[in-house]
């Protein structure tokens, strides 16, 4: 009789620990699903400021074009081959942008939708690893842009 009571106490007693487990696992699953959404919509946040950055470097890019191109010597003066050339540049910019734009969006959305938290976690990872050579190629290609607005204005003063 005191055995069975013993024995119907312990498994009394792993029953809560098993119990209190389980609760304890949900909570730890939730904490993480709430870590993971957050990261993601962080992600979303830098996205955001990243593409306004590079939208204002192309606005300013444009703006110095613009001026180039205004201030011809001579009114009869035909455009610049090279200013042709670094607007189709500028132009090509700009598009690639929204579409990469439109591609992390869509990315984005994705990984928030998964519900596997490790995946989620590596879809992350690999979004930021894309997000930051994707930059660096933005940046190469108005660095470039730049370059040819610089000697287009150089040319300019020469004449």
């Amino acid at each position: 009789m005191i055995f069975t009571m013993l024995i119907t106490l312990l498994l009394g007693g792993f029953s809560a620990v098993f119990a209190a487990e389980d609760q304890l696992n949900e909570i730890l699953q939730d904490q993480t699903k709430a870590r993971q959404e957050e990261k993601a919509k962080e992600l979303k946040r830098q996205e955001q400021l990243d593409n306004l950055k590079r939208e204002q470097d192309l606005n300013q890019l444009q703006h110095q074009l613009d001026q180039i191109k205004q201030q011809k010597n001579e009114p009869t003066q035909p455009q610049q081959p090279e200013a042709g050339q670094t607007q189709q540049q500028l132009d090509r910019l700009k598009n690639d942008q929204q579409l990469q734009r439109l591609q992390n969006d869509q990315q984005l959305e994705r990984i928030q939708r998964e519900r596997d938290p490790l995946r989620q976690r590596q879809q992350i990872d690999e979004f930021q690893r894309q997000q930051r050579i994707d930059s660096l190629q933005d940046q190469i290609r108005r660095n470039q842009t730049q370059q040819d607005l610089d000697r287009l204005r150089q040319q300019q003063n020469v004449r």
